[in-house]
């Protein structure tokens, strides 16, 4: 076997290397877009909880008119989430999960809060 016919054989294996290496880049870095989309849903979940869970607490101990949970489901729609539940607590506090209308690849966002007085 010649020098010549080995070196044939290994032609294009750089161009191989090449496509799979940037396949590898091209995958790492669509992870790290979907795991920074789910990070700033949860993050937009958990606000539309926590905002909603004050508004319901002062509905609930009469600062502002209606309905704790009522209150607490249309701070959660402003903010593009759904109470999934509002739970009056003891002493006065609130406790609500929220899930954004929006779902990522993977799955829904959710957030939980609860608020009341202090103590």
């Amino acid at each position: 076997m010649s020098v010549r016919s080995r070196d044939q054989r290994e032609r294009g294996s750089g161009t191989v290397l090449a496509a799979g290496l940037g396949l590898v880049v091209i995958m790492a870095l669509a992870l790290m877009v979907l795991l920074a989309q789910s990070a700033v849903m949860a993050s937009r979940a958990a606000a539309a909880a926590d905002l909603a869970a004050l508004a319901g607490a002062d509905a609930l101990r009469g600062l502002t008119s209606g309905d704790p949970c009522t209150v607490a489901a249309d701070v959660a729609a402003r903010h593009s989430a759904v109470l999934v539940t509002c739970t009056e607590g003891p002493g006065q506090t609130l406790e609500v999960r929220t899930e954004l209308a929006v779902r990522t690849v993977l799955g829904a966002a959710s957030g939980h809060a609860r608020a009341g007085p202090p103590p």
